[in-house]
């Protein structure tokens, strides 16, 4: 790989970063609005009578899966790529990623990847699955914000 190869890869993950930390911030302020208050199946419920409720599920569910697009899909293959490591598919780059410190659970990740359907509001009938959908991704999220800044770490170091 030439010196050029090597910087324009190095661009392109730090705009992703950038793009990330818009993603970041958006994620965090609809998070903040969402659970400053209790979201339970009476919640849900009340969506028909304030659909602005529905807007706030939707909007933090589209965040949250995006955000986990960005570090899980995009970010995480540049890293190991940055740092040598072969990249694979996404559950091999997570276990390589939890091998190497730089996620806390895989499995957690897993779990994430898993919540998309359920955090569509149409498809889950039942108020009180979906507001336990909603609750495990606002609680799942921190480990996305976790691994998206420890990511950030080792590029910025492997990039010196």
């Amino acid at each position: 790989m030439t010196r050029q190869d090597a910087g324009e890869r190095k661009q392109r993950v730090l705009q992703l970063l950038e793009l990330l930390d818009r993603e970041q911030e958006g994620l965090e302020r609809t998070r903040s609005r969402l659970f400053g208050q209790t979201v339970n199946a009476d919640w849900v419920r009340g969506m028909e009578q304030h659909p602005e409720r529905e807007d706030l599920a939707e909007s933090f569910a589209a965040k949250f899966n995006r955000f986990q697009d960005g570090v899980g899909d995009k970010l995480l293959p540049r890293v190991l790529d940055q740092v040598g490591e072969p990249i694979g598919p996404f559950i091999d780059n997570l276990d390589r990623a939890e091998r190497l410190g730089w996620l806390h659970s895989a499995a957690r990740w897993m779990r994430a990847r898993r919540l998309r359907n359920r955090l569509v509001h149409e498809y889950v009938p039942d108020p009180a699955e979906f507001a336990r959908a909603l609750q495990e991704a606002n609680e799942l999220a921190d480990d996305l914000l976790a691994t998206r800044k420890h990511l950030e770490s080792v590029f910025r170091k492997h990039a010196e």
